[in-house]
């Protein structure tokens, strides 16, 4: 089974779905969340590279302007007040 990740800012969700892996550009230092990941809420740098692999293991980048990123039980929520350019 893989992480569920929801990418959502006040405007609208960037992305929904299944992926195996998400790493996060936490402000204490970047950090990988994979499957069973230990329960974690961070914020997020400004601006920031939220790489993600899909279900086929294809990378995903999203540039995020901060934010804040919750892990519970395989579920990885990601708030951003906004994306960057490159996005």
């Amino acid at each position: 089974m893989a992480l569920e990740l929801k990418v959502l800012t006040p405007e609208k969700t960037v992305f929904e779905g299944s992926v195996v892996s998400v790493k996060v550009p936490g402000n204490d230092g970047p950090f990988e969340v994979l499957r069973d990941h230990a329960p974690i809420i961070a914020s997020l740098q400004n601006p920031g590279t939220l790489e993600v692999k899909n279900d086929q293991g294809q990378p995903i980048r999203f540039r995020l302007l901060g934010g804040v990123v919750e892990v519970l039980q395989n579920k990885v929520i990601v708030l951003s007040p906004g994306l960057g350019e490159d996005s």
